[in-house]
C-alpha cells in the first residue's frame, strides 16, 4: 500500500474534527503522567485517576507499520480488550477500507504533518467506536493505541469558537472533504447549519450565525461569526 485508500480518506475526513475535539476533552480529564496499563482488566491508570479502555492497535516505529490488535499474537480476537474493537474491522468489511482489514499496515510512505500514519489510524479508528478519545501510550519501539470508553471522562461539549481552529487542524490531517468534515462535527452537536454554493450557513445554539466558506475546489478559506449577546 502507499497512500490511504479513498474509503479510508473520506470515512477520516468526516470524523477527524469530532475526534481532535474530543481528544483535548479528554486532556482536560485525564493526566498524562506516569501511567500503568492492564489489559486483561481493559484499565489504564496515569496521575490518580483509571479509566477503562481497549487495544486499537500498536505502531511500531523502526518498521513503520501499524498492528491491529486482533492481528498480534499476544492477544487476539478473544482478549478482553480486543473484542470491543472488533466493529472496526467489520465495518471495514462492509466498506471496503483496507487499513481497517490488513491485519499489519505499511505506513512507510506516509511523510504527511501527523507523526506518523498510525495515529491517523488510531483517529479513524477511535471516531469509528465514539466513546471518550484514544491514548498512545509509548513503550520502547513505538506506541501502544488504547480507546477510552469509560462514563466517567466527559463527551465534547458544544462551543463555537475553536470550530475554525478544529476545522483547520482536521482538514491538515484529512484533507479531501472539508465540507463533510464540517458536517459531521455539526451533526454531532445537533447544530443547524445549511449547504449553498461555498458556503455553509451555521445557526448557532444559544444564539447568533456563522457562515463556512470555501473556495471551488472545496477547501476551508474563512470563517465569520456573528455571537448575539446570549451566544457568548
Amino acid at each position: 500500500m502507499s497512500g490511504f485508500s479513498p474509503a479510508f480518506e473520506r470515512l477520516g475526513a468526516a470524523l477527524a474534527a469530532v475526534v481532535l475535539q474530543q481528544q483535548e476533552t479528554l486532556a482536560e480529564f485525564l493526566p498524562r503522567e506516569d501511567w500503568s496499563a492492564d489489559l486483561t482488566a481493559r484499565t489504564y491508570s496515569s496521575g490518580g485517576v483509571t479509566v477503562r479502555v481497549s487495544l486499537l492497535g500498536s505502531y511500531a516505529a523502526r518498521e513503520r507499520t501499524w498492528l491491529w490488535g486482533w492481528a498480534n499474537p499476544q492477544f487476539g480476537d478473544d482478549h478482553p480488550a480486543v473484542e470491543p474493537t472488533l466493529a472496526i474491522r467489520g465495518l471495514g468489511r462492509r466498506l471496503g477500507i483496507p487499513e481497517f482489514t490488513t491485519p499489519e499496515v505499511d505506513l512507510s510512505w506516509y511523510e504527511g504533518p501527523a507523526g506518523h500514519g498510525g495515529e491517523l489510524i488510531a483517529m479513524a479508528a477511535g471516531g469509528v467506536l465514539g466513546g471518550s478519545g484514544y491514548i498512545g501510550a509509548g513503550y520502547d519501539g513505538g506506541s501502544a493505541y488504547l480507546h477510552v470508553d469509560d462514563p466517567q471522562a466527559p463527551p465534547a461539549a458544544w462551543d463555537p469558537v475553536p470550530v475554525p481552529r478544529l476545522l483547520m487542524n482536521a482538514v491538515s490531517l484529512f484533507p479531501h472533504e472539508p465540507r463533510l468534515t464540517l458536517a459531521r462535527l455539526l451533526s454531532r452537536h445537533r447544530v443547524a447549519y445549511r449547504e449553498g454554493d461555498g458556503v455553509t450557513e451555521i445557526r448557532l445554539p444559544g444564539g447568533g450565525t456563522a457562515r463556512a466558506l470555501f473556495d471551488g475546489l472545496g477547501r476551508f478559506i474563512d470563517w465569520q461569526a456573528h455571537l448575539t449577546p446570549a451566544g457568548l
